[in-house]
């Protein structure tokens, strides 16, 4: 007897669910069959699937392969689960992996889909992307002219991937921005570094994690003993640690930045339908830094692992959390191998921190809330200021009166300077902390002005019973 394409399907997938009810759902990566799904109805369900199957490979007007279309299937049942779960495809899961050790090709952006849109969380530093001026928050409408409205997470991050050198063509909404606004960015070579630092003076230092990856702890270590080293007795008095537009990364990582400065206690726990997903991480005092001030700034591209640090931080009154809310992304995804040598990324658990909260789609909330001028406004003010300092006074205007009690030859001065209006792409690449002076710095990020002036405060309040609370009160 000769069966049809669509009767060896059903058969087929009737064999594969009698295995998973017999061995109890847990021989097969996909998980076929749920274990409170009475298997008469999944038939009926398998039933159609493969109606479908078998109507389409009919009649469709051009041949589609039985691999092709249920790759297609199975993109469509994970892509109705959440943003987050998705299957990944050989060549792109071995990107993944490399992308996790600090080096990938791209534009160096962190995407996600929010109320169906195609949204940028943030763009690394120093990336093509931030170069070309993308922001936080920007919906990504186009790829090369197609519309991103019905592209999975998976498909649209292939899409912006490519070769070194090579341009793509994008558009995107900002908010307040009428019109689209087009953008070629080339892709390159990204190359994250997960942590930066400076002295700034006093014994108080800056640290900015760029990324959550697999040397951050040790690369933040060992930027916390540098600028101890740089202070006049050897220590650190406090630290502003910079994670605005962090889009996250490893969970362990997030782990052990925050067991760097707490001693005891819950740092974030998970919860999860499966029982091998539920997980509590605490900390450890040994190897835990002097008890010194921290003030934490974030914005609306920190997200996942950033999250988890500010979230743990506050809820252990360990730190001070400066800035505007966070992303919320708080999901847990699980990458299991398959046998194609691709993956599946499936959302398991959500994270909670200590006292109990959800990040999920709430974030953390600032202890002071402070917007953030924009890199063109921060310039401008920056010029302003520079040209106080040049202000025409009455001895600088021709034929001037010397003052009869001073002697000396009246000097002349620079003519005014004028403040420009236009900004150059240039001064938007927003130099690294580390390549401006401090005066420079701070004129330009009045989030860190503000982190400093209060991380000074702190010593006013040492003794208090809640010093950071005394200083948020300060502060309000």
């Amino acid at each position: 007897m000769k069966f049809s394409l669509r009767e060896r399907l059903l058969v087929a997938l009737v064999v594969v669910l009698s295995a998973s009810l017999f061995l109890g759902g847990r021989s097969l990566p996909l998980g076929v069959a749920k274990e409170n799904k009475d298997s008469a109805e999944l038939y009926e369900d398998l039933k159609t699937f493969t109606d479908v199957l078998a109507v389409v490979q009919r009649d469709y007007y051009r041949e589609v392969g039985s691999e092709e279309l249920i790759k297609g299937a199975i993109k469509g049942m994970l892509a109705s689960l959440d943003p987050h779960s998705g299957y990944l495809d050989p060549d792109f899961y071995n990107d993944l992996q490399v992308q996790t050790k600090g080096e990938f090709g791209g534009l160096g952006i962190e995407i996600t889909i929010k109320d169906g849109l195609l949204v940028v969380v943030a763009p690394m530093e120093g990336s093509p992307a931030e170069r070309a001026g993308i922001q936080p928050g920007d919906a990504i409408v186009k790829i090369e002219g197609k519309f991103t409205k019905e592209f999975s997470l998976v498909d649209a991050v292939k899409r912006l991937r490519g070769k070194k050198g090579t341009p793509i063509d994008i558009s995107i909404h900002r908010k307040g921005v009428a019109d689209l606004i087009d953008v070629t960015i080339v892709r390159d070579r990204i190359t994250v570094k997960s942590v930066r630092h400076r002295s700034l003076g006093d014994g108080f230092g800056y640290a900015r994690i760029n990324q959550f990856m697999e040397t951050t702890s040790d690369d933040l270590r060992a930027a916390l003993t540098d600028m101890a080293s740089q202070s006049q007795d050897g220590v650190l008095k406090g630290l502003i640690l910079d994670l605005r537009n962090n889009p996250g990364g490893l969970l362990t990582q997030a782990i052990r930045v925050s067991d760097l400065f707490l001693t005891e206690g819950v740092i974030v726990y998970t919860d999860g339908r499966v029982e091998s997903q539920k997980q509590k991480f605490f900390a450890h005092e040994r190897g835990t830094e002097p008890d010194y001030p921290i003030i934490v700034l974030v914005n609306g591209g920190s997200a996942s692992a950033s999250e988890i640090v500010s979230g743990a931080l506050k809820d252990h009154g360990r730190g001070l959390i400066l800035g505007t809310k966070t992303f919320g992304k708080g999901s847990v995804q699980t990458i299991t191998p398959l046998g194609n040598g691709g993956a599946l990324t499936l959302t398991t658990a959500l994270y909670f921190t200590k006292s109990g909260r959800s990040i999920q789609a709430e974030g953390i909330d600032p202890d002071i809330v402070m917007e953030a001028p924009t890199a063109e406004e921060s310039i401008r003010q920056e010029r302003i200021e520079r040209s106080k300092q040049h202000a025409i006074r009455e001895g600088d205007l021709p034929g001037a009166i010397r003052n009869p009690s001073n002697k000396r030859e009246l000097k002349k001065s620079a003519p005014e300077k004028k403040v420009e209006e236009d900004i150059t792409d240039e001064e938007l690449l927003l130099l690294k902390p580390e390549d401006l002076s401090l005066p420079e710095l701070l004129a330009r990020d009045a989030q860190l002005a503000r982190a400093l002036d209060l991380l000074k405060t702190f010593t006013i309040f040492r003794g208090a019973p809640n010093p950071i609370k005394a200083v948020v009160d300060q502060a309000a």
